[in-house]
């Protein structure tokens, strides 16, 4: 079986690493990578080392299995053919387009994004692992941009009071990002529509900001259910006065499938004290900040918005560890060692949640599901 594998157009991380390849040639799988694959990070030397070989774009276009970080432009999508396993990112809530694309072709398309948050799945799990880079960075791209430091200081002068860290969400990115501000020598607050998570955000450091919502939980794979309009209002007026003595404020708040909640209105954004900055890990979706723009920074009276996306990318050689090594436990728990094939069982709960397109369409059971909502809106 051979896998293959094509530089990123508009991504600086990959979806094999030196040690990923070494791991499927151990399985006695081909990966056959573009000329130039990975180069900002690792020696050709280093790749062949460990087995991989490098191919004509046209030779990895039709590998049994391609795997991406993100499905590959248009013009390659229409080279592949029917029944080839294509295996990345796909935006699949986003990007109808592609693939619908990907489906004309008779491709079978396993998204990453639909990996279940199930113990078993833990270690394929790309949208945790990415997430939690994410969260790093947000806290290290604020404090590049904040005028004064996030530690308390002695110095000759006097004292100088830790800066005041206030994260929305304390999912996997959240609590990254408070686990981060933390070491750093910030004061952390934190704050979640998941009363659960409570102990979670403490044991880090970090201080839980209570606001009384009523009924909201999690559903049942993990992430916090959309609040109605009513509780987001009760929400919002309390976090206003955290964010007017906040110099940094990251949020973090989706929900999977559906646009992010606003959360951080513009009457917030102008309480806010010159200075403060503002990172919304949700742009992308979005955003959970009112008036952020994607890829753009933004001075509004001082206070800086930023909507830079897919944040993880910024430690691209962790984040290519990270994301390869999901890759390589989902490759590995299907593949045969014996007859050498890898084995859609669409009875296993992890391929028929991962499967997104096949025999000429979409068949994602939550995605349908959601293109069906949307259809009946308007949207």
């Amino acid at each position: 079986m051979k896998i293959g594998s094509l530089k990123e157009e508009k991504d600086s991380r990959v979806a094999f690493t030196p040690e990923s390849v070494k791991k499927c040639v151990l399985l006695g799988i081909n990966i056959c990578l573009e000329k130039g694959y990975g180069e900002h990070m690792y020696n050709a030397s280093e790749y062949q080392d460990a087995g991989a070989t490098f191919e004509s774009q046209k030779t990895i276009i039709n590998s049994d299995i391609l795997a991406q970080v993100f499905l590959p432009k248009s013009d390659i999508i229409k080279q592949l053919s029917k029944n080839q396993v294509v295996v990345s990112l796909m935006n699949p809530f986003h990007d109808k387009k592609s693939l619908e694309r990907v489906a004309k072709q008779g491709v079978r398309a396993l998204a990453m994004e639909f990996v279940p948050r199930s113990t078993r799945a833990q270690k394929m799990d790309v949208l945790s692992s990415q997430a939690s880079l994410a969260g790093y960075v947000a806290v290290m791209m604020a404090s590049e941009r904040l005028k004064q430091v996030l530690p308390m200081m002695m110095t000759p002068a006097g004292t100088l009071s830790p800066a005041k860290v206030f994260i929305v969400g304390a999912g996997v990115a959240g609590l990254q990002a408070i686990a981060t501000a933390k070491r750093l020598g910030a004061r952390v607050e934190a704050f979640d529509t998941r009363p659960a998570v409570e102990e979670q955000v403490k044991s880090l450091g970090g201080k839980f900001l209570k606001i009384d919502l009523g009924d909201t939980g999690e559903t049942k794979d993990g992430y916090a259910k959309q609040l109605t309009e009513e509780q987001l209002s009760k929400q919002r007026d309390m976090m206003k006065k955290a964010c007017e003595t906040s110099d940094v404020v990251i949020t973090t708040a989706q929900v999977f499938g559906r646009k992010a909640p606003l959360i951080i209105t513009k009457d917030m954004v102008s309480s806010m004290k010159k200075g403060t900055i503002v990172v919304d890990l949700a742009v992308e979706t979005g955003g959970n900040v009112e008036g952020v723009e994607l890829n753009k920074e933004k001075d509004i009276n001082g206070v800086t918005l930023i909507g830079h996306p897919q944040l993880a990318q910024r430690v691209a050689k962790h984040a290519s560890e990270m994301y390869a090594a999901n890759i390589y436990h989902l490759i590995s728990e299907f593949y045969d060692e014996e007859s050498k094939v890898f084995n859609m069982n669409l009875d296993d709960e992890i391929m028929a949640s991962v499967l997104t397109t096949q025999d000429g369409k979409i068949v994602q059971k939550m995605l349908l599901e959601s293109f069906s909502k949307n259809k009946e809106k308007g949207a």
